[in-house]
């Protein structure tokens, strides 16, 4: 079995939901949104470092949040945050153990991320070199110019939603990270500077329950969807 780190960056502020306080440090149904996320992870077969990314004034409260989800095989860590998401996993990747041969990125939004699609997501990125949850996209997609007017409808059967966990062998990830911070490069997710050194990606089927929280109405459905977890 494959040993496995998950980094969940959780420096992310409130600002659209509406609040003073980190969104990773919101309640939803008396846990913290970190916490149901941390929870996701610590159960995973061969998981050995979940390593926390959190706002400079927030570490002490991530701390306290990870000592009461001590795990005897899982060491939680703390680190501080970035001025940017891409950063942030950064200052995650430079403490992995030495042991780790795979590494999810997990946002620490989504607190609802279904065990068997983490599996999935590390079973294909160990065959693959990469890995990203994701689900087809529903809607029609317009790429519009600069004015708004309509420049292509891109055929939507090619297109999928990204979602987290992205999971990466340890060498392939950090070769992506470290050539994005040397050229500058900032992406939008994980996966697409794993792409940009021509590194393999490939998508799995997740669901829509896997929400990543950023809007009021966001943490409405989160609430909804919490009371079937606690059940």
């Amino acid at each position: 079995m494959k040993s496995k780190a998950v980094i969940i960056p959780a420096a992310g502020s409130g600002t659209r939901l509406g609040s003073d306080v980190p969104k990773a440090f919101i309640e939803v149904s008396g846990k913290t949104i970190l916490q149901r996320s941390i929870e996701c992870f610590l159960n995973i077969d061969g998981m050995m470092q979940i390593i926390i990314p959190a706002p400079k004034n927030y570490i002490s409260t991530c701390k306290r949040i990870c000592s009461e989800l001590e795990s005897r095989s899982v060491s939680l860590e703390v680190v501080e945050g970035g001025a940017e998401r891409q950063y942030s996993i950064w200052n995650g990747i430079k403490v992995l153990n030495s042991g780790v041969e795979l590494v999810a990125v997990h946002d620490a939004a989504r607190p609802f991320v279904k065990e068997e699609f983490i599996v999935s997501c590390f079973k294909t990125a160990d065959e693959f070199g990469g890995a990203v949850l994701g689900i087809p996209v529903k809607d029609t997609i317009k790429e519009v110019k600069e004015n708004l007017e309509v420049k292509n409808t891109p055929e939507r059967s090619s297109l999928w939603q990204a979602q987290t966990p992205q999971v990466f062998t340890k060498d392939l990830i950090v070769d992506a990270y470290r050539s994005a911070l040397e050229e500058e490069f900032l992406g939008t997710d994980d996966a697409s500077l794993v792409e940009r050194i021509d590194g393999k990606v490939k998508m799995v089927m997740g669901d829509s329950e896997n929400l990543k929280i950023t809007y009021p109405v966001d943490l409405k459905m989160a609430e909804t969807i919490a009371e079937g977890w606690n059940e």
